[in-house]
């Protein structure tokens, strides 16, 4: 174990290994940081650590994806779909849940969402059937007028912009694209409303 994550582990309590293992394993969250969060989680109370554990579990076990669009939810559907005011003709198609949050953040946007979770890189054995695409193709027939393709601006984004479109024109349903406001190679979690209005706004037909 030591000589996996260097000396400074040698005289660390096993659990608190383990521990510093299981944030590692998080997106985004080096060794050196996971370890520091570990220490965190030691000067907790009893009471906010348990409710810490408690909170992962709830959420982990109540949360599942909304039967309509695949975005989390602890109900059958999204607020989002749950919305009759909503615009259901056009779906924005998105990577990630958190890119919805994005897109509301600009309260200009007043359709629904569809969410693929990942997007298709061969390099990473990631393969189209391993997202929701059925999903989408399913609610394309149904009074659908406009999708709007909004993965990002990355190589696996357009290839997956691409395979979709290449899908849904067929069925005589309008496929457009974000503008390149955004930075090649960016990520929409992280793009201020303005630029992403302005990315919905400019979308063209693919």
């Amino acid at each position: 174990m030591a000589g996996r994550y260097g000396d400074d582990m040698n005289s660390t309590a096993l659990p608190l290994i383990q521990l510093s293992e299981q944030f590692a394993r998080l997106p985004g969250i080096g060794m050196k940081t996971a370890q520091r969060l570990a220490y965190y989680v030691m000067t907790m109370s009893d009471d906010d650590a348990r409710a810490f554990a408690d909170a992962i579990m709830t959420a982990h076990s109540t949360v599942k994806e909304c039967s309509l669009c695949c975005n989390l939810t602890e109900n059958e559907l999204c607020p989002v779909c749950a919305e009759s005011s909503r615009d259901h003709g056009i779906i924005c198609v998105v990577e990630n849940p958190k890119d919805i949050t994005a897109f509301e953040r600009t309260n200009e946007y007043n359709g629904v969402y569809h969410v693929l979770h990942g997007l298709i890189s061969p390099m990473d054995g990631i393969t189209p059937d391993m997202l929701r695409v059925k999903q989408l193709l399913s609610r394309v027939g149904k009074g659908v007028r406009e999708v709007i393709m909004a993965t990002n601006p990355t190589v696996e984004g357009e290839a997956t912009a691409m395979y979709i479109s290449k899908l849904i024109k067929p069925l005589g349903v309008k496929v457009t694209r974000l503008a390149f406001g955004l930075p090649v190679g960016g990520t929409l979690e992280f793009a201020d409303e303005v630029t992403l209005f302005k990315a919905l706004e400019n979308r063209s037909e693919i």
